[in-house]
């Protein structure tokens, strides 16, 4: 494998939905919106916010979108990181996570948030050796109201 993470565009919106769909099914409760992820959303999230694609080769495998909090643009939030299911099992989601952490760095991001499906708590050992950490006092601004609550995971950049 020859693995690479570069920055989506706005002509990645059509690919990053369907990388996000892909990635969701058979792996994420069929609730989810993001089974139902489209392009337009895709571009308001890489306008508003940024997002990242992880390659094997020149091959699409995976891909990862942040947002700043409305109320507070020094906190983003990292939404739908996933990986297509052939790629799974081999911690390629690092290499999204990892990019997202220093861009959020170099820009001189305050705090990083992500939220945990209250279905798949084996991802809290997976961001918790990124150094997040469990916030149970804070919500995610992106959770789906017909859902369970996510739990919310946060990494200070900045003490």
């Amino acid at each position: 494998m020859d693995i690479l993470v570069r920055e989506a565009t706005a002509d990645d919106a059509q690919l990053i939905a369907d990388l996000t769909r892909a990635a969701w099914a058979g792996k994420v409760s069929v609730t989810s919106s993001g089974h139902r992820e489209t392009a337009v959303k895709v571009a308001d999230h890489l306008r508003d916010g940024g997002g990242f694609i992880l390659l094997d080769g020149d091959k699409p495998i995976g891909s990862v979108r942040w947002l700043p909090r409305d109320a507070e643009p020094d906190v983003w939030e990292i939404l739908r990181m996933g990986v297509l299911p052939e790629y799974r099992g081999t911690n390629l989601s690092q290499h999204l996570l990892e990019a997202v952490i220093h861009h959020a760095l170099a820009a001189g991001i305050e705090e990083l948030r992500l939220a945990v499906r209250s279905d798949q708590p084996k991802l809290i050992d997976f961001y918790t050796a990124y150094e997040f950490e469990l916030a149970a006092e804070l919500e995610y601004s992106h959770a789906n109201p017909l859902e369970p609550a996510p739990l919310v995971m946060r990494r200070l950049l900045r003490y």
